[in-house]
C-alpha cells in the first residue's frame, strides 16, 4: 500500500514522497542528540566528577532556551544564509555550531571550571534550540497535506531514536558497572561527530523548499525589535524576581489564614502564583515592545495566524490537547520510584528499552492510521486513548504492584546496548508503561501533523515556536503544579485529576470540527488545481 501518494502518481512521485520522510526521520534524530546532552547526560557526567547536588541543580536552568526559541524565530524567517537556500542554510550551520560547542564542551572539565562548562551547556542548548526552529520550519514547508501525519510519525521515530542514542545507550557506554569503557568526554566527541553527519546530510541531501515565499519586512526594524523584545523579557523576569514573590504573598495571605496546609506546601503554592504573575506580566510587556518598535516579522506572523477561522481557540485546544497526559507524566519517576518503590533497573527497563520503542511504535501506527482517520479523527481518537492511558497509573496506586504475572529480561550484549544482569519486570507496570507510550506516541504525531496545517509558509519558523511555546506549557509548566497537588491529595486522586485534566481539549476539539477539518486541505494542492 503506497503510504503517501495515491496509485495514479508516477513512480517519481512516490519516491519523492519516500525521500521527503526519510528526511524527516534523519532531521529528527538530530533534533533529538543534544537533548540529553544538557539534561540528563550532563547530570550523569556532573555526579560522576563529584560535583555538588546544589549546582547541578542550578544548572538545570541552562533547558531555558528550548522555552524562549520563538523570541529569535523570526529572525530565522526573515533572513537567509547565501548559497545554500531557504532553511538548508541555517541547518548547516547550526548544526555545524552544535558540533563544535559539544566538543569545547568535551575538553571542559566541570569540576575545574565549573562557570565555562555552565556556558557551554547553555550555548549547546540555544544552538539546539535554534536547529529546532530551522528543523520544524523546514518540515513544515517540505510536506504536503497529506504526508503530514506520517511525517510527523516519521519525525518522532527519528526524535525517540536519539533521545534512546543520546540519553539511554550513552550511559550504558560510560557506566563501568555495566561493562562500559568511556569516559563522558569520549561520549560527547561521539556526539560531536554525529552532529557533523547531520550537517552533511543538511548539506548534501535535503531538498530545497520554496524560497519566494518569505517575510518582507525591513530588516533594520526586525534586528531592533528583536533586541527590543529580548530586554522586554530579562525585564519581566527581573520585575518577577524582585516583586513577585511579595505580591504572591500579599495576595494569598487571607486564604492561609483559614487553611490546615503546612507552611510547606503554602510556600509552594506561593511559588507557584509567583510563575504565573511573571508569565502574565512579561508576554504583555514583550507584545506591546514589539509593536512599539515594529518588529514586522513578528507582527506579521501574529496576523497571520490570527486571520485563520479559530485562531484563537486553537490556542486553548493546543494548550490543553497534551496537558493531561504530560500532568501524569510530569512525575512518574518519583511515583514509580519512591511510592511504588520499583528498582531503578526494573523501572529502566520498563520506560527505557521498552517504553521508548512502544512510544516509537504508537507514532507510526498512529501516522498509519491517520491516511484513513483523517487529521480531526484521529486527534479525536488518540486523545481519548491519552485520556483512558492516565488510569493506567491510578489503577498501580490502588492496587499497587504484583498484581500482574511479570517476566525477566536476561542480560545480553548487542555491542552498542547491553544489561549485566537479569532484571525483573512487574506485569502491571510494564501493562501501564506500554498503554501510556503507545497513547502518547499517537497523540505526539496527530499533534505534530495539526501545528503544522496551522502554519502559514512565510512565517513558519515564527509561527511554529510560538505555537511549540503554547504546547510546551504542559510539559514545562505543569511540573511545579503537579508535585504540589500530587503532596496535597494524594496519587490516585491525582491520577483521577490527570485524567479529568484531557477532557476539556476533547469538548473543544468537537466544537473545532469544521476548522481543523479545513486544515486537511493542501493550499498548494488547492492553487494547482485551481
Amino acid at each position: 500500500m503506497p503510504v503517501t501518494a495515491a496509485p495514479s502518481q508516477p513512480l517519481h512521485a512516490r519516491l519523492d514522497a519516500w525521500r521527503r520522510l526519510i528526511v524527516v526521520a534523519l532531521l529528527g534524530f538530530a533534533s533529538g542528540l543534544p537533548l540529553a546532552l544538557t539534561g540528563q547526560a550532563m547530570q550523569a557526567w556532573l555526579s560522576l566528577d563529584k560535583v555538588d547536588i546544589a549546582t547541578i541543580g542550578f544548572l538545570s536552568v541552562v533547558g531555558l532556551p528550548y522555552t524562549f526559541k520563538f523570541l529569535w524565530a523570526p529572525l530565522m524567517d526573515r533572513f537567509e544564509l547565501p548559497w545554500l537556500g531557504r532553511r538548508r542554510g541555517w541547518l548547516v550551520v547550526t548544526q555545524l555550531a552544535l558540533a563544535l560547542a559539544l566538543w569545547w564542551m568535551s575538553s571542559t572539565s566541570p569540576t575545574a571550571s565549573i562557570r565555562l562548562f555552565a556556558l557551554l551547556a547553555v550555548l549547546v542548548a540555544f544552538i539546539s534550540a535554534s536547529q529546532d526552529i530551522v528543523i520544524d520550519a523546514y518540515r513544515t514547508d517540505l510536506l504536503p497535506a497529506r504526508e503530514r501525519g506520517l511525517g510527523a510519525s516519521t519525525s518522532v521515530l527519528g526524535y525517540r531514536l536519539a533521545m534512546i542514542f543520546s540519553g539511554g545507550i550513552a550511559f550504558i557506554w560510560a557506566d563501568p558497572t555495566q561493562g562500559g569503557h568511556w569516559t563522558w568526554p569520549e561520549v560527547y566527541r561521539v556526539m560531536a561527530w554525529l552532529m557533523v553527519g547531520a550537517a552533511v546530510v543538511s548539506l548534501l541531501f535535503l531538498p530545497r523548499v520554496d524560497a519566494t515565499l518569505k517575510p518582507t519586512s525591513a530588516a533594520r526594524r526586525d534586528l531592533l525589535g528583536f533586541f527590543g523584545v529580548l530586554l522586554a523579557v530579562a525585564a519581566g523576569v527581573v520585575l518577577t524576581d524582585r516583586l513577585g514573590p511579595t505580591v504572591a504573598k500579599a495576595l494569598l495571605a487571607p486564604l492561609w489564614a483559614s487553611t490546615t496546609l503546612s507552611p510547606a506546601l503554602q510556600a509552594k503554592w506561593t511559588q507557584l502564583l509567583v510563575l504565573v504573575l511573571g508569565v502574565g506580566l512579561t508576554l504583555p510587556l514583550a507584545a506591546w515592545v514589539a509593536r512599539a518598535l515594529r518588529f514586522e516579522t513578528l507582527l506579521g506572523g501574529l496576523r497571520s495566524y490570527f486571520s485563520q477561522e479559530g485562531a484563537g481557540a486553537f490556542l486553548g485546544f493546543i494548550v490543553l490537547y497534551k496537558l493531561g497526559d504530560a500532568f501524569a507524566g510530569s512525575l512518574m519517576t518519583p511515583f514509580l520510584l519512591q511510592s511504588m518503590a520499583f528498582t531503578q533497573a526494573e523501572f529502566g527497563v520498563a520506560n527505557k528499552l521498552i517504553g521508548l520503542w512502544l512510544t516509537i511504535g504508537g507514532a507510526l501506527v498512529g501516522g498509519l492510521l491517520m491516511l484513513k482517520l483523517g487529521l480531526w479523527r484521529a486527534l479525536m481518537l488518540f486523545g481519548v486513548l491519552q485520556m483512558v492511558s492516565n488510569l493506567g497509573f491510578w489503577w498501580l496506586a490502588v492496587t499497587g504492584k504484583g498484581v500482574l504475572p511479570g517476566f525477566v529480561v536476561p542480560a545480553f550484549d548487542w555491542y552498542l546496548v547491553w544489561l549485566d544482569k537479569a532484571t525483573p519486570v512487574d506485569g502491571g507496570l510494564i501493562m501501564v508503561i506500554a498503554a501510556e507510550n503507545i497513547a502518547s506516541g499517537m497523540g505526539t504525531a496527530a499533534f505534530v501533523a495539526f501545528l503544522m496545517g496551522l502554519c502559514n509558509q512565510r512565517f513558519t519558523a515564527t509561527q511554529y515556536a510560538l505555537l511549540s511555546a503554547f504546547a510546551s506549557v504542559g510539559r514545562v509548566w505543569v511540573g511545579p503544579l503537579a508535585g504540589v497537588m500530587a503532596e496535597t491529595i494524594g496519587w490516585p486522586t491525582f491520577f483521577i485529576l490527570s485524567t479529568v485534566l484531557a477532557a476539556p481539549a476533547l469538548v473543544m476539539l468537537w466544537w473545532l470540527r469544521r476548522p481543523v477539518q479545513a486544515l486537511e486541505v493542501d493550499p498548494r494542492a488547492a492553487l494547482a488545481d485551481d
